[in-house]
C-alpha cells in the first residue's frame, strides 16, 4: 500500500472535518432531523450535480465541483453516524461528543480503502472523475434500493459498505482534482 495514498486520504479527510466541525459549530446538529434516506437524497443532489456539470461542461452555479465532493464525503459520515446513534433522541449533540463518531468512521473507512487498494493495486489512479462520478451515483441507487426493502439484502453488502465506499470514492475524486489542478 502506497504511503502516499494514506497521506493523501489523510490530508482531504482532515479537510472534510474541519468543514463539518465549522459547520456544526454554525448550524449545531440539525442535521439530526433527516431520516436516512434524506440524507441519501442529499447526496444523491450533489453527485447528481458533478455529473450534470460534467456532462454540459459548464455550470452556472460558480460552487466548485471539489465542494460537492467534500459534502458527498460529510454527509455519508452523518449517515453513518446516524445509524450508530438510532436510539439517540437527542437533536442537538456538542461537536466534542460527534468528533470521536467522526474520527471512527473516517478511520474505518479508511482501513476498507487500505484493503481494498491492496487488493486492486490502485486501480483508482487511472480511473477518469466522471467514471468515479458514475460509481458514486450507482452506490446510491443501490442504498436507495436497500432502504425501499427496509434494509434487508440477501446476499449483498449492506447500507453502511455503500457509504463507505461512496467516500473513498469522493476521497479518490479530490485527490484526482487535486492532481490536475
Amino acid at each position: 500500500m502506497k504511503t502516499q495514498t494514506i497521506s493523501e486520504y489523510n490530508e482531504v479527510i482532515t479537510h472534510c472535518k474541519e468543514l463539518f466541525k465549522k459547520k456544526t459549530l454554525d448550524y449545531g446538529t440539525a442535521w439530526r432531523i433527516l431520516r436516512l434516506p434524506s440524507i441519501t437524497d442529499q447526496i444523491f443532489i450533489k453527485a447528481q450535480r458533478i455529473r450534470s456539470i460534467q456532462e454540459k461542461g459548464n455550470q452556472k452555479v460558480n460552487d466548485p465541483i471539489a465542494d460537492e465532493f467534500i459534502g458527498i464525503i460529510n454527509y455519508c459520515i452523518i449517515a453513518l453516524i446516524q445509524l450508530q446513534l438510532q436510539q439517540d433522541e437527542r437533536l442537538e449533540i456538542p461537536f466534542d461528543e460527534l468528533e470521536p463518531l467522526y474520527d471512527h468512521w473516517a478511520n474505518a473507512t479508511r482501513g476498507l480503502l487500505e484493503n481494498k487498494n491492496h487488493d486492486y493495486g490502485e486501480a483508482w489512479r487511472d480511473m477518469r472523475v466522471s467514471s468515479i462520478t458514475d460509481i458514486i451515483l450507482m452506490k446510491l441507487y443501490r442504498v436507495k434500493q436497500i432502504e425501499d426493502n427496509s434494509g434487508k439484502t440477501l446476499v449483498s453488502e449492506g447500507i453502511e459498505a455503500n457509504y463507505q465506499d461512496m467516500i473513498n470514492y469522493a476521497v479518490f475524486c479530490l485527490i484526482k482534482l487535486k492532481d490536475h489542478a
